[in-house]
């Protein structure tokens, strides 16, 4: 059975606190541990009133310290916004504390808007596909041995990371198109594709990917491809229910593309959207599981096996943070009895 994971990005709901939105963020990752997910990851965005995850490496120490087996990291970590030596910093302090529990996803993308990526960016920098791999390599570095050599210096600059060295912290890299994909291949690490809002190309990437896969690179750390791909979430015991409970996720992609963000909104008996804002978000929000807990896991089960994902991670909202809590119970429920059932066919 393809494996299951949880994407969380603290969202925060209409009528409620940033303050609820981390409550609830925690209660998800003690859920997760308990329904027996593989993994949770937080992904980092800025300047929205919708989202709590913008701290993501202090919501990391937040889920690992409420749980105990439970793998937690970053969906991603989106690097430009960060100097890589204190990422290795901070990661490699987590692997300390929690052991080897921790994952850095990485991204390439600011996470924001403009104005809000060139304040939160280390000064002027090269944000091209080149830099980002370089970037990689270094955090590969502080997170190894930390052996100078000339490519080391020159990357580093002489400056080691203690607190990182030796925690040997996994790196994925996080991508929606055909560029992450070759680098999180040729430099031989697992790769993360954003379906969950950026489909449009997850075929081509992950044909990419493969392809260009290299175990022999200096910066490897598995032996052969690894496609993590993502879905949204609305599991409900009717259709009808999961439809409506949805439409929380739809208001606020929609927000998001008018530029009118903000809390997440009660669900609606029926969308107010043109006709074009219909399409795009339909057609960005397609790898979606919405419906009963069976119609869920056969729509993940036929997506896993379309496109021979190895691990699929799940995001979902919900203006009721229990609604939420329920659609990843059930969902955990009905791909254990899956999985129960196709160990018991095997015999």
């Amino acid at each position: 059975m393809t494996a299951l994971s949880i994407l969380d990005l603290a969202p925060v709901v209409e009528g409620a606190t940033v303050a609820d939105a981390l409550a609830s963020a925690t209660r998800l990752a003690k859920l997760a541990e308990e329904a027996g997910y593989r993994r949770l990851w937080y992904a980092e965005h800025h300047n929205t009133d919708a989202l709590a995850s913008s701290a993501t490496a202090l919501l990391i120490a937040n889920a690992a310290a409420n749980t105990s087996t439970l793998r937690v990291g970053s969906g991603g970590i989106m690097l430009p916004n960060h100097a890589p030596l204190a990422v290795a910093e901070a990661f490699g302090t987590l692997a300390h504390l929690y052991g080897n529990r921790i994952d850095l996803g990485l991204g390439r993308a600011p996470g924001t808007d403009p104005r809000t990526a060139a304040l939160l960016r280390r000064g002027s920098h090269d944000d091209g596909e080149a830099a980002f791999a370089a970037n990689i390599r270094l955090l590969a570095w502080y997170f190894g041995d930390q052996v100078d050599d000339a490519e080391s210096v020159q990357l580093s600059h002489g400056v080691h990371a203690g607190v990182a060295r030796g925690t040997n912290v996994p790196l994925w890299i996080l991508g929606s198109s055909t560029a992450g994909a070759a680098i999180a291949g040729q430099l031989g690490l697992p790769y993360a594709a954003a379906s969950h809002f950026a489909p449009f190309q997850l075929s081509e990437a992950i044909w990419t990917y493969r392809q260009m896969f290299n175990p022999s690179a200096p910066t490897a750390q598995i032996a052969e491809p690894y496609v993590m791909a993502g879905a949204n979430l609305m599991v409900a015991p009717t259709r009808q229910e999961a439809e409506f409970l949805f439409t929380t996720h739809q208001q606020m992609f929609v927000a998001i593309r008018r530029g009118t963000r903000g809390p997440l909104r009660p669900p609606v008996p029926e969308m107010d959207w043109a006709p074009h804002e219909e399409q795009m978000a339909t057609s960005a929000l397609r790898v979606s599981a919405v419906g009963t807990p069976t119609e869920a896991a056969e729509f993940l089960r036929t997506f896993a096996g379309s496109y021979g994902i190895d691990e699929i991670i799940l995001t979902g909202y919900a203006h009721d943070p229990a609604m939420r809590e329920r659609s990843f119970r059930l969902m955990a429920e009905e791909w254990a009895r899956d999985a129960s059932a196709s160990s018991a066919l095997r015999g």
